[in-house]
């Protein structure tokens, strides 16, 4: 990525200084809405998975993980398009049959079971997550399902929300040829559809809402309800899951959907309800199915993120059977292509970055010292997983995929299996062991629940991280991501969290009200800038740039701990990091989705908070990278 020295000045724009010569030769892949930084580095990864699967398949070579081979079986089932193709959507008939069958609300709550791990849409998503009040056990968490619509903020806008569902209607339409139904059914079925998304979207959360997570924990008595949720019987569903230990309490992620869930399902309107059933229960079934069945079900969503072409069938089975064994094809990649010199080098950067937040947190102004010493407990507690971990869940052994088995019915079992084993999940221990992310991610996160970060393999790479690079440069790239990583953990939402990971308020009461102020300085930096025809929301994107933040803050603390520091390679390589190429619709979805900020601003507008910035360019008022300094924000 080489620098566009003639027309951009690094002080008026960091990011096309860096990236610009680079973002005008590069080609975003057909199947791709982006390329560049982290969507460079996945497809690379991709492309050494796929070389080993072909080996595993024709042969050539075995994989060191037994249960692999399974998961090559599976991927040659997924290359056998004619098979497929013979099938069509025939495989699914006799599920689609069964709830079509179903003519009334108790006869429903007769099958829920069955319908659950069938992987059938509820009128309501169930799932067994941590409990985040205690950590160490499980329980079950209740939300409105998924939309049609990307969020509820697009159904406010006549000429999108027409524009999204017209795209929709002609995907649905298209797939629903394909089914047993007859003409007339299929319309009907469509509208109904799309009825009872209507119905949903009134009380559904907004991607805005989501961004604030510890707000979704409100537990409720089980009776309580059991009884909201009528005549959707889930007392009898979970009595048939847990027989004689059904918890006591669930979860609510949006109390006002449980609260207004009689308007949304009842016995009139439970026709919609069905008929959008079994809709979405062809569309989660999709990739089980044909190419040509799978393509459609694509269509809507590659139309608004700009994809013009299905990606070839050999990157399909990948990500199908990644999908399925991710944990032990992180152990594969793992230990296959990331050294133990890398390793040990990366983990001493994240020792010293924890050291240096930690004496940050000393010298932060703005806390009591109760708070600090509670803060660095937290800092100090938090569990470092690097690379890749030794192991993975034995669960995924039983995954076994015979020479017999069609496509569609390997997956619809191991589908089933995975199911079953989730809700099993309830009545035993967390393991805090577990990684969020398999070891071939290019991605890094930190867990809030677990309170550890997670920096898989197939992010440890150039740009981000080389031992070839100077410090400075990997500093400015992966050692910024750690601290960005660390500072989740102080965040708006991670704030809520304690050294164990339970939803605690362990702030003095004035320490938390001064760190809203700074959170509310960080959404208004941001809030409302223009951006491809549309604008930032600073409410959406906070919590990453108090991440960006604190990143950007620690590893300067860093630099000036080097003997010549060369700040210039530390910005240089920041800025690279973000450097993406995106289609303008992806890049217009993502500004209303995304809890991240566009690249470009996160490469531009951190460093404009720090001295170092202004000190390395000498960057001046006059120059468009400027802010005064009684309008930079450091928090961390």
């Amino acid at each position: 990525m080489s620098k566009k020295k003639e027309t951009v000045r690094i002080q008026d724009d960091l990011y096309h200084y860096v990236n610009g010569e680079w973002i005008k030769k590069a080609v975003i892949p057909a199947d791709k809405p982006m390329t560049g930084g982290f969507a460079t580095l996945a497809e690379d990864v991709e492309k050494l998975l796929m070389d080993d699967c072909a080996k595993f398949a024709n042969g050539e070579e075995t994989p060191d993980i037994p249960i692999l081979e399974d998961a090559v079986r599976l991927y040659k089932k997924t290359l056998d398009g004619k098979a497929r193709s013979d099938d069509g959507m025939k495989p699914l008939f006799p599920l689609l049959d069964k709830i079509k069958s179903i003519t009334s609300v108790s006869d429903f709550n007769v099958k829920n079971l069955e319908l659950l791990y069938d992987s059938v849409p509820f009128p309501f998503d169930i799932e067994v997550t941590e409990d985040w009040k205690n950590t160490s056990c499980h329980c079950l968490f209740l939300s409105n399902p998924s939309l049609i619509l990307p969020d509820t903020s697009y159904y406010d806008k006549k000429i999108i929300r027409y524009y999204m569902l017209s795209l929709y209607r002609k995907m649905a339409a298209a797939i629903l040829r394909f089914s047993p139904l007859s003409r007339k059914e299929q319309k009907r079925y469509l509208k109904d559809t799309i009825a009872f998304d209507d119905l949903i979207r009134r009380k559904a959360l907004s991607r805005r809402e989501m961004a604030d997570y510890y707000k979704m924990y409100n537990p409720r008595d089980t009776k309580e309800v059991c009884d909201l949720l009528a005549p959707f019987d889930l007392a009898g569903l979970l009595e048939k899951l847990y027989g004689d230990e059904v918890p006591q309490k669930l979860v609510l992620a949006n109390p006002r959907y449980v609260d207004g869930f009689k308007e949304i399902f009842n016995e009139k309107t439970f026709p919609l309800f069905i008929h959008w059933c079994y809709v979405n229960t062809i569309f989660q079934y999709a990739p089980t199915l044909s190419p040509e069945i799978y393509e459609i079900s694509q269509q809507s969503m590659n139309k608004l993120m700009g994809i013009k072409e299905m990606p070839p069938i050999e990157k399909q089975a990948v990500r199908l059977i990644d999908s399925l064994y991710d944990q032990p094809i992180g152990v594969y990649y793992g230990r296959k292509y990331f050294g133990e010199e890398a390793k040990k080098d990366i983990t001493s950067i994240v020792r010293e970055i924890i050291e240096t937040y930690g004496q940050r947190i000393r010298n932060n102004a703005i806390l009591a010292d109760e708070t600090k010493e509670k803060a660095i407990l937290k800092l100090n507690r938090i569990r470092i997983k690097m690379g890749y971990p030794d192991g993975y869940d034995p669960f995924f052994d039983t995954l076994k995929v015979s020479d017999d088995d069609s496509f569609f019915n390997a997956l619809e079992k191991i589908n089933r299996q995975k199911k079953k084993h989730h809700f099993e999940k309830l009545k035993k221990p967390t393991n805090p062991d577990e990684w969020q992310m398999p070891g071939h991610m290019v991605n890094a996160c930190y867990d809030p629940f677990r309170n550890d970060i997670t920096f898989p393999a197939a992010i440890l790479q150039k740009p981000f991280y080389s031992v070839e690079q100077k410090k400075e440069e990997n500093l400015g790239g992966i050692g910024a991501v750690i601290g960005h990583e660390i500072s989740h953990a102080f965040d708006n939402n991670g704030s809520h969290f304690d050294e164990n990971g339970n939803l605690f308020d362990w702030w003095k009461k004035e320490d938390f009200e001064t760190f809203e102020g700074k959170t509310k300085d960080m959404t208004a930096q941001f809030d409302g800038i223009p951006f491809h025809g549309g604008k930032v929301n600073g409410g959406l994107v906070v919590s990453e740039n108090i991440a960006d933040n604190g990143g950007m803050a620690v590893t300067l603390a860093i630099m000036h701990k080097l003997e010549h520091p060369d700040f210039n390679a530390y910005f240089v390589n920041w800025a690279r990091i973000w450097c993406i190429k995106a289609k303008e619709s992806f890049t217009k979805l993502l500004l209303t989705m995304d809890v991240h900020s566009p690249s470009e601003l996160r490469a531009n507008m951190q460093p404009r908070n720090f001295s170092e910035w202004y000190d390395t360019f000498g960057v001046q008022p006059t120059d468009k990278m400027y802010i005064p300094e009684e309008k930079r924000i450091i928090i961390w």
